[in-house]
């Protein structure tokens, strides 16, 4: 099987020939530790925004060559370029007008909001998307075909709207400014909705929904406001991308249990990252809904990817493939990205693992 048709047997909760390989997201510096192991010339020390375009591209071209080198069957892509929150603009303003500061790793968090009131939202012209920022789904798609699948993240209508917002602001709009709350999503599910039109054309086989609701304790809102205002924007895009042909996985750290029943009738094929450290235990979930939606998860990235001896990685790939591989829907990948403080080492152990222990043809699998 390709890569691209054993992601979509599993989120179809069908065993493929093995279980798939997904990378959600990785940093430049796992790419760099990785790629030591089969390239040189690396622009080692230097975060992407620092990097001039040569040395862009030789990252870029070691990623490729990454997803090849150890049979990664799918890859998450972003937007990429001017305009966007991965640009290397200074001061970085993304299109929405959103302000963003720099963690010491290079990642963007936001940090200004260009929507505080009713009257900011009159006047305020939200960005069409643009076709350029799909640049690394084309680069993928023109380098492997189908025989990868190509996932595109998408922030959802809670994570967009609280970005233009500021979170306190928007947590606050809920009991003093319902309305306000409102516009915002159907503004930013409006250009979502545009830019999978866009996704489409490009061929896109997996839609991902991130929408970061919750914590390690518990959502960070009620289920009865998530039903009002978050919820209803999002099943839109579910419902729009599955009339295209996409499948659609819904993306959230922390404790989702309490609004996991609405998620599963919300229409999504799959949930990740399935945060250990927040109670979403594979084995647990796989008992509760592992036959209406397919796992994308859960190697600990927390401690055990930067801190734990690859041996320990190498146990916990086949734990999770014992505990949740039976019948299909399991896809291995990290509990969130594979961010600058994972051990390459480490990785390299997550991905040879699965593919040596996942094959279903093994006995007990």
């Amino acid at each position: 099987m390709t890569g691209k048709e054993r992601i979509l047997k599993a989120l179809s909760i069908a065993e493929p020939d093995r279980v798939p390989l997904f990378i959600h997201g990785i940093n430049e510096g796992p790419i760099m530790g990785i790629g030591r192991h089969f390239t040189d010339g690396l622009p080692e020390g230097k975060q992407f925004h620092e990097m001039n375009d040569s040395e862009k591209g030789k990252l870029i071209e070691t990623l490729l060559q990454l997803l090849e080198i150890f049979h990664i069957d799918g890859f998450t892509c972003l937007p990429i370029g001017p305009g966007t929150e991965f640009s290397d603009a200074r001061p970085l303003v993304d299109d929405w007008g959103v302000g963003f500061e720099r963690s010491p790793h290079g990642i963007p968090i936001p940090s200004v909001h260009p929507i505080r009131n009713e009257s900011d939202l009159v006047g305020y012209r939200p960005p069409a998307p643009k076709r350029e920022q799909l640049l690394l789904v084309e680069l993928m798609k023109e380098r492997f075909g189908d025989r990868k699948a190509l996932f595109w993240m998408m922030r959802g209508a809670f994570v967009r709207s609280w970005r233009l917002m500021g979170m306190m602001n928007w947590m606050t709009a809920i009991y003093e400014n319902p309305k306000l709350l409102h516009r915002a999503a159907r503004m930013v599910t409006d250009y979502s909705l545009e830019q999978l039109e866009m996704l489409a054309e490009v061929g896109l086989d997996v839609l991902i929904v991130e929408d970061d609701i919750a914590d390690t304790n518990a959502p960070l809102i009620s289920p009865e406001h998530f039903l009002e205002f978050v919820n209803p924007y999002n099943r839109e895009l579910v419902d729009r991308a599955h009339g295209m042909g996409m499948k659609v996985v819904r993306h959230s750290d922390g404790n989702l249990w309490s609004l996991l029943d609405i998620l599963i009738r919300s229409g999504y094929d799959g949930l990740n990252p399935l945060e250990p450290q927040a109670g979403m235990t594979l084995k647990k979930v796989k008992a509760y809904c592992g036959e209406r939606l397919c796992l994308l998860g859960n190697i600990d990235c927390q401690e055990l990817l930067p801190a734990g001896t690859p041996e320990q990685v190498r146990a916990a790939v086949r734990q999770a493939i014992d505990d949740a591989a039976a019948g299909g829907g399991l896809i291995i990948c990290s509990s969130n990205t594979l961010h600058p403080g994972v051990n390459p080492e480490n990785c390299i152990a997550m991905f040879e693992e699965t593919r040596m222990y996942g094959r279903y043809a093994r006995e007990g699998v």
